[in-house]
C-alpha cells in the first residue's frame, strides 16, 4: 500500500529546524560506509550488507510503527511511524491515516518533531509536541483536520499548518486519552508532592538550584530500571477539551489532579503508559502500587475508579493478589475489567482476567481454569465478549470468550477462550462497531502492521478457528518494499526432550545460501533469552533479531528452556531456586539435538550470546566445561555474575527474594544462591568472552559487567569490554544499536570467522 506524503508545517517556535537534532550533533552527515567505519577505524572487519542480507543497518533504518488506533466512527485508523536515517543520523516522524472501511488511499503526514497523536473526532487528529518560548519549554496541542474524498479515493487536508489549540503548563504531559464522548481530556504528568501541575516549572527551578546534588532516601526504593527516584511522581489529570460554535477546539486551563492526596502514582513506573488507565465519558479507572507497602519488596497493585472531577473514588480490588494490569471500562460503562496476578513478589505469575460489575459491585474471574496468562484485554462494543491476547507456544495469540451473565457466572472460572490467530504476535486490540476488531501484529518476518478482523458476530466462541476461516484484512504494509530482496525466513521450530523428560521448544534460523545436505559447514550461534521468565516468540524485535544474526552467516538457535513463558505456568515456575539446574540441562540437550540434526554446522565454530539471565547462563557455562558446549567465544550483555551481590544491588529486591526462595541473608537462601552462583567457578573459566554492560542499568548493575571483565583479564582469557554509559538494561539508541551489533559480530569473527573454517 502506498500513500501520498503531506509535509505539514507548524509554527517555527515549535517545529523549527533546530527542534529535531541528530542523536549526536555533527557538522556533516556521514555515509553508511563512513558511519560503519567510525565504529572501529583500525579494524578490517565489516558487517555483511547488500542484496539478500538483512543487516544491522537495515534493522535500524526500517520504519518503526506503533499500534493502530481507530477513530470514533471506526472507518479510519492512525498510526505513528518513525524512520531513522543513518546518513542524516536522525529520526523522521510521521502520522499515517489509513482506511479501515472507506475506499481511499492512506495519507502520511510528515512531522518535524517527535510527539503524540490521538483522535479528537473522526476527522481530526490531535498532535502534542514540545515548543520553545520566552517562558521556557512546554507542550502544545495542535489539531489536524482532514476529509475523505470517496469519489477521488483520497484522504486529504487543505491545511498548510496545524491549528494551535492550547498550551499545557509543563513540558512533560503524556499518555493522552480522549473518548470524544465527554468534554474531558485525560493524561499523565509528573508532579511534586503538592500535586499542582501549575507549579511544576517553579518547583523544577527550585530543585535544580538546590545547593547540592544529593538524593536522600529512607526506604529501599531509591532507583528503578534506569532512573533515580526524585521528588516527582506520576499523576493523572483531567482538563476540559471542547469545541465552540465555530467548531474550533479549545483546551481548558483548569487541571484536576485525579490522584491528589491519595499517595497513588499512575501510570506505574517505569513501564506503564496508557495501558495503566482507561477513560469513560464519566470516569477514569487506573492501577497503582499499594502505597502502604515498600515498592522494592512487593508487586501488589490495586485498581481504583474515580470520576472526571477527582471525586467518588472507589477501590475495586480486594483480597490477596499481586500486580494488576490493563484496567478497562466497557463501552456501555456498566462493567470494568483488569488483568490480575496472584502471588505478590512473582512478576510472571498466572494472570487472570477479573470482571467487575459496576452496578452490583459483583466480581468474578474469567480465566481461572486456563493455563495461559492474559496480556491485554478489550470489551466488545456490546459488553458481551472479552477479547484478549496471551502467549501460547512461543506466539502471542488473539483469543475471545463470552462474558457470562449472572446465571452463568458459576461456570466462568473454567472458561477456555477461543483462539482467533495462530501465528506471530498480536497486540493493540480495539473493538469496533459492527462486529469488528482492530489489532496490530508482528512476526519474525514483519514488524508492526495493522489488521482488521470482521464478522466477529458470526463466530461461535466455544470453538477454535484457523486464520484462513476468519475474515482478516491487512490494512498497512510499512516494510514490504524494504523486504523485497532480503529473503526473510520465519524460522523452523522443533521440540526435544529436556530436563525431567519434559518437551522443550526451540527455533532455528539458517543463513542465506544454507542448503541441507550440502558439504559446506557453517558457524552456529546459540541465543539465550533473559527474564529468566521470557521467551523467544514469533514476534519482531529491534534488539535481538534472529534474522540479523543469521544473515551475518550463522545458523542461529534460540531455545525456550525451563522458565520460559507461553508453555504453561508449571513450566514457568519450575525455574524457581534452580537457575543453574533444569534450564541449563535444557540448553545442553537442545544444543546437542541441533548439532545432531544439522550436520551442516561446524562444531568447531560455535558461539553463544545472551542478556540478563542469558548472560548469567553464559557465565555459568564458562565455569562448567564438563557440560560440553565447546563454544569458541561468548557475548554477555548485562549478564549476572554474582547472584548474592545482585540480590542486594538490584532495584527490585522482590525479584531475587522470589527466585531464590527468601531474603539473601537467610541460611536456606544463602545455600541456594551459592549453588547457583557463577562467581564460585571462575577458576574453571577459559572461553573468550565479550562483555557488554550499560551504565544506567539498575536491574543488573554495571559492577556485574566490570567484575566479569576483571575476572577474564586476570585469568588472561581473551576478552573485551564495551560500555554504553547512556543506556539502561537495553540498547535503544540507533547509533548505539549499530555499535552493539558491530562489536558482537567483530568479536565472533575473530574466533569463528571464515579464516577459522
Amino acid at each position: 500500500m502506498m500513500w501520498p506524503l503531506l509535509a505539514l508545517s507548524f509554527p517555527l517556535s515549535v517545529f523549527g529546524v533546530q527542534s529535531q537534532l541528530p542523536l549526536h550533533q555533527t557538522d556533516a552527515a556521514l555515509s553508511q560506509e563512513d558511519f560503519t567505519k567510525s565504529f572501529s577505524p583500525s579494524s578490517n572487519f565489516n558487517l555483511r550488507e547488500g542484496r539478500g542480507i538483512f543487516s544491522p543497518v537495515d534493522l535500524v533504518e526500517l520504519p518503526r510503527a506503533q499500534v493502530g488506533i481507530p477513530n470514533p466512527s471506526g472507518d479510519l485508523l492512525l498510526i505513528q511511524v518513525t524512520t531513522y536515517s543513518v546518513e542524516e543520523r536522525r529520526n523522521r516522524n510521521a502520522v499515517v491515516v489509513a482506511p479501515i472501511d472507506v475506499a481511499a488511499e492512506s495519507l502520511e503526514i510528515a512531522l518535524a518533531s517527535d510527539g503524540e497523536a490521538f483522535w479528537l473526532d473522526s476527522r481530526t487528529i490531535a498532535y502534542v509536541a514540545k515548543e520553545e518560548s520566552k517562558k521556557g519549554t512546554n507542550k502544545a496541542l495542535y489539531a489536524i483536520p482532514f476529509r475523505v474524498d470517496v469519489n477521488a479515493g483520497t484522504i486529504r487536508t487543505s491545511l498548510e499548518s496545524a491549528v494551535w489549540v492550547g498550551d499545557f503548563p509543563t513540558a512533560s504531559p503524556t499518555n493522552f486519552r480522549f473518548t470524544g464522548r465527554s468534554d474531558y481530556l485525560v493524561f499523565s504528568d509528573e508532579v511534586y508532592e503538592d500535586g499542582d501541575i501549575m507549579k511544576v516549572a517553579e518547583n523544577d527551578e527550585a530543585w535544580e538550584e538546590r545547593p547540592h546534588s544529593a538524593y536522600v532516601f529512607d526506604d529501599t526504593y531509591a532507583r528503578h530500571w534506569d532512573t533515580w527516584i526524585g521528588p516527582k511522581k506520576n499523576a493523572l489529570f483531567s482538563v476540559k477539551l471542547t469545541q465552540n460554535k465555530a467548531r474550533q477546539w479549545i483546551l481548558g486551563n483548569k487541571y484536576v489532579n485525579l490522584l491528589n492526596g491519595t499517595g497513588h502514582s499512575s501510570p506505574v513506573e517505569p513501564y506503564g503508559g496508557v495501558d495503566h488507565f482507561d477513560v469513560s465519558p464519566t470516569h477514569v479507572i487506573y492501577t497503582t502500587r499499594d502505597p502502604t507497602l515498600p515498592a522494592a519488596l512487593h508487586t501488589k497493585q490495586d485498581v481504583y475508579i474515580v470520576d472526571l472531577q477527582g471525586k467518588n473514588r472507589k477501590q475495586l480490588t480486594a483480597g490477596k493478589h499481586a500486580t494488576t494490569q490493563n484496567p478497562i471500562i466497557s463501552y456501555l460503562g456498566d462493567k470494568a475489567a483488569w488483568i490480575e496476578l496472584e502471588e505478590d513478589g512473582h512478576e510472571v505469575d498466572h494472570a487472570n482476567i477479573v470482571v467487575y460489575d459496576l452496578k452490583t459491585s459483583n466480581r468474578y474471574t474469567l480465566t481461572q481454569g486456563w493455563d495461559r496468562s492474559a496480556k491485554e484485554i478489550a470489551f466488545s462494543r456490546d459488553g458481551k465478549t472479552m477479547y484478549l491476547t496471551a502467549e501460547d507456544y512461543a506466539r502471542v495469540k488473539l483469543f475471545a470468550m463470552p462474558i457470562p451473565d449472572d446465571s452463568e457466572r458459576r461456570h466462568a472460572l473454567h472458561g477456555i477462550p477461543a483462539v482467533l490467530t495462530q501465528s506471530g504476535s498480536t497486540h493493540g486490540i480495539h473493538a469496533l462497531q459492527n462486529g469488528r476488531l482492530l489489532f496490530t501484529h508482528s512476526s519474525f518476518t514483519s514488524p508492526n502492521d495493522v489488521f482488521v478482523l470482521r464478522n466477529l458476530d458470526k463466530i461461535d466462541f466455544t470453538a477454535s478457528y484457523s486464520e484462513d476461516e476468519l475474515d482478516i484484512d491487512q490494512l498497512t504494509r510499512f516494510t514490504d518494499q524494504e523486504f523485497d530482496d532480503k529473503g526473510l525466513e520465519a524460522g523452523e521450530e522443533f521440540w526435544f526432550e529436556g530436563a525431567e523428560h519434559k518437551l522443550v521448544h526451540g527455533w532455528i534460523f539458517t543463513p542465506p545460501g544454507f542448503v541441507r545436505g550440502e558439504e559446506k559447514r557453517w558457524p552456529a550461534l546459540l541465543l539465550i533469552h533473559g527474564g529468566p521468565e521470557g521467551v523467544w516468540a514469533d514476534t519482531w524485535s529491534n534488539r535481538w533479531n534472529p534474522t540479523v544474526f543469521a544473515h551475518q552467516g550463522y545458523v542461529v538457535v534460540a531455545l525456550n528452556p525451563t522458565g520460559s513463558t507461553s508453555f504453561g505456568q508449571d513450566f514457568v515456575n519450575a525455574i524457581k531456586t534452580d537457575w543453574s539446574g533444569k534450564p541449563i540441562i535444557d540448553l545442553q540437550r537442545g544444543w546437542k539435538h541441533v548439532l545432531e540434526e544439522f550436520p551442516e554446522i561446524d562444531t568447531e565454530r560455535t558461539v553463544a550470546a545472551g542478556a540478563s539471565y542469558g548472560g548469567y547462563a553464559l557465565n555459568w557455562i564458562q565455569g562448567h566445561p564438563e557440560l560440553g558446549f565447546n563454544f569458541k567465544a561468548l557475548a554477555c550483555h548485562d549478564g549476572l555474575f554474582d547472584v548474592s551481590f545482585s540480590a542486594y544491588a538490584t532495584d527490585q529486591s522482590f525479584f531475587f527474594n522470589y527466585e531464590f526462595g527468601g531474603n539473601p541473608w537467610e541460611k536456606k537462601t544463602k545455600e541456594i544462591l551459592k549453588r547457583n552462583n557463577p562467581i564460585e567457578f571462575v577458576d574453571k573459566w577459559s572461553t573468550p568472552e565479550l562483555v557488554i554492560h550499560n551504565g544506567r542499568d539498575y536491574r543488573a548493575v554495571e559492577a556485574e559487567g566490570m567484575a566479569v571483565f576483571n575476572a577474564l583479564q586476570q585469568r588472561k582469557i581473551p576478552s573485551r569490554l564495551v560500555v554504553f554509559p547512556d543506556e539502561n538494561h537495553w540498547v535503544l539508541k540507533h547509533a548505539n544499536s549499530l555499535k552493539w551489533h558491530y562489536e558482537i559480530f567483530r568479536w565472533f569473527d575473530e574466533f569463528v570467522g571464515e579464516r577459522n573454517a
